[in-house]
C-alpha cells in the first residue's frame, strides 16, 4: 500500500485534472450549442434548394442535359470527402468515423481517393497508406458557407473532368447530445429521386404545382446543381462540427466523473494509509513502553 504523502500527491492531481474537465465540458456545451443553432438555420435553406432542384430536374426530359446529374455506366474511381476535425479529447468520435468509413469503402473494387476535412481523418488516412487528392484542415471555429466552398469545387472539378465517376461525403450525422451517427451520401452524380433528401428531417412534400423559371430551365440548373453540391458539403461541415462538440462534452463529462470516482477512492485509501501510520505509532509507542517497564 502506498503511504499517505503519496496517496494525498496523486488526489490533488486527480482533482487538478478534474477541474480541467469539467472547464473542458462547459465550453464544449457552448460551442455545441451555437453549432447547433448554426445547423438548424441552414435546414430550411437546404431543404427548399433541394426542392427546386427536384421540380426544375423533373420537368426536364432529358437528364443529360447538366453533367452533375449524369449516372456513368460503369464506376472505376470513386472520391470520398470525409468530414472529420482538428481536435482531440472527443472520446470515440474519430474512431467510429473511421471504423465506418474503413467498413464502407475498404475490398472496393473501384480506385478510391480522399479528401479530408480536419487533420485527425487526414493523419489516420496518412497512416493507413490512402490516396489523398487533397485536404483542408484548422477551418475556422464557426465556418462559413465562403470558407467551405473551396472543398464541393475541387470534387466538381474533379468529376466533370473524368476524373471521378462517383462522389461520395462520409461525416458524422448530429442526432442529439447523446447520439451522433456516422454516415454517408452520395454527393456525385446528384440523384433527383425524392427519396434521396437532404436530411432525414426535410419531411415536406414536392409541391406538384407549375412554375415558370427564368431565364430558363437549364440556365438554373447549371447555377443550381453545382451550388447545391457546395450546399450539401457544408451542410455535412455543419453536422460534423455539431457532432464533434457533442461528442467532446461527453467525453469531457465522463472524464470529470471518472476522476472524481477516482479521487473518492483515493481518498478513502489515503484515510487507511493514515490508521495504519498511526496505527504503527500507536504499537510502537505501546511496544516501546513495555519495554521500559520491563528494563526497570
Amino acid at each position: 500500500m502506498a503511504n499517505a504523502r503519496e496517496v494525498e500527491q496523486r488526489i490533488k492531481s486527480v482533482k487538478n485534472i478534474a477541474q480541467v474537465t469539467r472547464a473542458l465540458q462547459a465550453v464544449s456545451a457552448s460551442k455545441a450549442k451555437k453549432s447547433i443553432q448554426v445547423l438548424e438555420k441552414t435546414r430550411p435553406y437546404s431543404t427548399k434548394a433541394w426542392q427546386v432542384l427536384l421540380h426544375i430536374a423533373g420537368l426536364t426530359q432529358d437528364e443529360s442535359s447538366h453533367p452533375l446529374l449524369v449516372t456513368p455506366s460503369t464506376v472505376e474511381n470513386i472520391i470520398v470527402v470525409v468530414i472529420s476535425g482538428d481536435r482531440g479529447l472527443a472520446g470515440a468520435y474519430y474512431s467510429n468515423l473511421m471504423r465506418f468509413l474503413e467498413k464502407k469503402f475498404d475490398g472496393c473494387a473501384a480506385s478510391i481517393r480522399y479528401i479530408t476535412v480536419g487533420s485527425k481523418g487526414r493523419d489516420i488516412l496518412q497512416r493507413q497508406g490512402k490516396d489523398i487528392l487533397g485536404e483542408f484542415s484548422d477551418l475556422p471555429a464557426a465556418p462559413t458557407f465562403i470558407d467551405v466552398g473551396p472543398i464541393g469545387r475541387l470534387a466538381v472539378d474533379e468529376f466533370l473532368c473524368g476524373n471521378s465517376d462517383e462522389v461520395y461525403l462520409v461525416y458524422t450525422d448530429f442526432k442529439n447530445m447523446i447520439t451522433q451517427t456516422p454516415t454517408s451520401k452520395k454527393l456525385l452524380p446528384l440523384k433527383t429521386e425524392e427519396e434521396e433528401r437532404v436530411s432525414e428531417f426535410e419531411t415536406e412534400s414536392i409541391s406538384a404545382a407549375e412554375y415558370i423559371y427564368e431565364p430558363g430551365q437549364e440556365e438554373i440548373l447549371n447555377t443550381i446543381v453545382p451550388r447545391f453540391t457546395a450546399i450539401q458539403v457544408f451542410h455535412a461541415v455543419l453536422e460534423a462540427l455539431a457532432s464533434e462538440h457533442a461528442a467532446r462534452m461527453v467525453a469531457m463529462k465522463n472524464a470529470t466523473d471518472n476522476a472524481t470516482d477516482l479521487a473518492s477512492s483515493l481518498q478513502l485509501e489515503y484515510n487507511k494509509a493514515r490508521q495504519q501510520a498511526i496505527t504503527n505509532e500507536l504499537l510502537d509507542i505501546a511496544g516501546g513502553a513495555e519495554a521500559l517497564e520491563q528494563s526497570v
